[in-house]
């Protein structure tokens, strides 16, 4: 009796959505496995495109993982985890954002029936963080090292490792023009670590293959006033002066009080603004410049005065082409036109001004430090060059983690099937239920050669069946075998150059499984309501710009 007079006991506020328990686990791997099923067709060089058209009418045409996941606007928390584990990869390696999202949705989806059937989720995080860790190892086992070798042979070992990259992206067609040119603009920047070094410019217009890389720097014209034509646009072996100046008249701002006694002295004052800007001028002549880029505007008296000395001048300059000139010819930005000495002067072999298509190009060559490089893509709608800009900076990143981890492995699936083929067989070593666990991790692992078959139109199962026949053969030579996507059968990868940065893969299963992990180890999910205020405030908002704003400027409490 007295059980049945205790009060009940409210923790949570009303109107609060709480799901526990079997099947909001279930749902939530439904949820991450529908996500997943966006961006599955885009894997591989047959992959499909996805159009994505934005609430403020911006149309983007991708096949690039991140680029798609980061564009969809998906609320369901649990699937975020997989926009923000394509984001990491993307940060990290550059490539195989997709296969990441996939790799993490199949380890969900090989889990479900498990947890439907009544297995506790922390068995299987424990069997999956195992099975991760061996197919690190075995990774890293299985890579071969382009270290030690000459520069032209890394550059062609590089140059593969791009290609492969590209194929899958809609500038496939010309993957070894572009592989090369990145792998030169990789190699131009050095070991230095910033990415932005490297400069791509869009120019409408042209066909791809009118694409060139500066070993440089290239930016636009910028505003230029009238006298600038007369200005020489080519100079070999030319000083440059980089400022943070504004080199133009200024006059008096309006409150400024100036009282005089006699009218004679007026004409000093303007003389006084006159005399600044052109000893300022003066100075930049002086320092022996035969280029003058500043970051502020050089107005109409200062590009007629530098022009009359044979001197070129560019105001307005963006403030990353300003640090990746200063970082390619050795200038520094000054921020006074004062006691300019030599050493803060900037060169390069060739400086000239280019028409690229539609517009005119400022273009500086044969720069002496050779820490920046610039590729200028040419090609017809605006929204093929944005996805070729793209397609680009994951070839110059997996080109970068190349270089630093010179290890590659077998791309086409055929690294995916020898660690399922490894895992399955270590499976059988262990007694209890880990052995399904991980015989599974193994099974979703073949998902990247089964959906590299499907994009291409290709009988997965047979495709799968002969790789699987090729990987058991004892000898081991089958190890390198992937998807021959020309023919729909198996091919040595290897010997077919279809290569991809060892850490590339380390990091996709890495992560992978961390999501898949996380996720499953999620067994309550707490929605809280929003508060009245907040509700109230929307509601008020709303009328008040549905009524012309009649009810701005009342009181929060006011009666409506």
């Amino acid at each position: 009796m007295s059980a049945m007079l205790q009060p009940q006991i409210i923790l949570l506020k009303e109107g609060t959505d709480t799901s526990q328990g079997k099947p909001q686990l279930v749902s939530n791997i439904n949820a991450c496995t529908a996500v997943a099923d966006v961006v599955r067709t885009t894997l591989g060089p047959r992959g499909m495109d996805k159009l994505i058209h934005d609430d403020k009418g911006t149309v983007t045409i991708s096949n690039d993982g991140a680029t798609i996941m980061k564009l969809l606007d998906i609320v369901h928390p649990a699937a975020k985890i997989l926009v923000d584990i394509a984001k990491s990869q993307d940060s990290e390696v550059g490539d195989g954002t997709t296969t990441v999202v996939l790799l993490a949705a199949e380890f969900l989806r090989e889990a479900k029936p498990f947890i439907e059937d009544g297995v506790h989720s922390q068995n299987l995080i424990r069997s999956y963080r195992a099975a991760s860790s061996l197919a690190i190892e075995k990774i890293k086992e299985l890579a071969v090292s382009i270290e030690g070798k000459s520069l032209e042979e890394k550059k062609s070992l590089l140059a593969k490792c791009a290609a492969t990259t590209l194929s899958s992206k809609l500038i496939g067609g010309e993957k070894e023009f572009f592989a090369s040119m990145v792998v030169d603009a990789v190699i131009a920047i050095g070991t230095d670590d910033r990415l932005n070094m490297i400069g791509i410019k869009k120019v409408r217009g042209g066909t791809m293959r009118d694409s060139f890389l500066v070993n440089g720097v290239a930016f636009k014209k910028t505003f230029s006033y009238a006298g600038f034509e007369q200005q020489p646009k080519k100079f070999l072996s030319p000083k440059i002066l980089l400022l943070n100046v504004e080199l133009e008249l200024k006059s008096e701002k309006e409150n400024a009080e100036i009282r005089l006694s006699d009218p004679a002295q007026y004409q000093s004052i303007v003389d006084a603004e006159w005399n600044i800007i052109y000893d300022k001028l003066d100075k930049c002549v002086n320092s022996g410049a035969k280029v003058v880029l500043s970051r502020l505007a050089i107005g109409d008296l200062a590009t007629q005065y530098f022009a009359d000395r044979d001197i070129f001048c560019a105001g307005r300059v963006a403030e990353e082409d300003l640090k990746r000139v200063a970082a390619a010819t050795g200038g520094t930005v000054q921020t006074s036109v004062n006691n300019i000495i030599d050493e803060v002067l900037g060169t390069c072999e060739v400086f000239e001004e280019r028409q690229v298509g539609n517009e005119r190009f400022n273009i500086f060559n044969g720069c002496p430090s050779g820490q920046t490089a610039t590729i200028v893509l040419r090609g017809g709608a605006d929204q093929f060059i944005e996805e070729a800009e793209r397609s680009l900076h994951d070839a110059i990143m997996i080109v970068r983690r190349a270089l630093k981890n010179s290890t590659v492995v077998a791309g086409g699936g055929a690294i995916d099937m020898e660690i399922s083929r490894y895992l399955r067989q270590h499976a059988r070593t262990i007694a209890g239920k880990s052995q399904l666990f991980i015989n599974s991790y193994a099974k979703a692992l073949e998902v990247i050669p089964r959906q590299l078959c499907d994009n291409a139109g290709f009988d997965a199962t047979d495709v799968l069946n002969k790789l699987r026949q090729k990987h058991a053969l004892p000898s081991g030579e089958g190890a390198p075998y992937g998807v021959d996507i020309a023919t729909g059968g198996i091919a040595d990868s290897f010997a077919n150059f279809v290569w991809e940065p060892a850490i590339v893969k380390i990091n996709a299963i890495n992560a992978a499984t961390e999501a898949a992990c996380l996720i499953l180890s999620v067994d309550e999910t707490i929605k809280n309501p929003k508060s009245e205020s907040a509700q109230g405030d929307a509601a008020a908002s709303a009328m008040g710009r549905g009524r012309g704003g009649a009810f701005r400027g009342r009181g929060r409490g006011m009666r409506r």
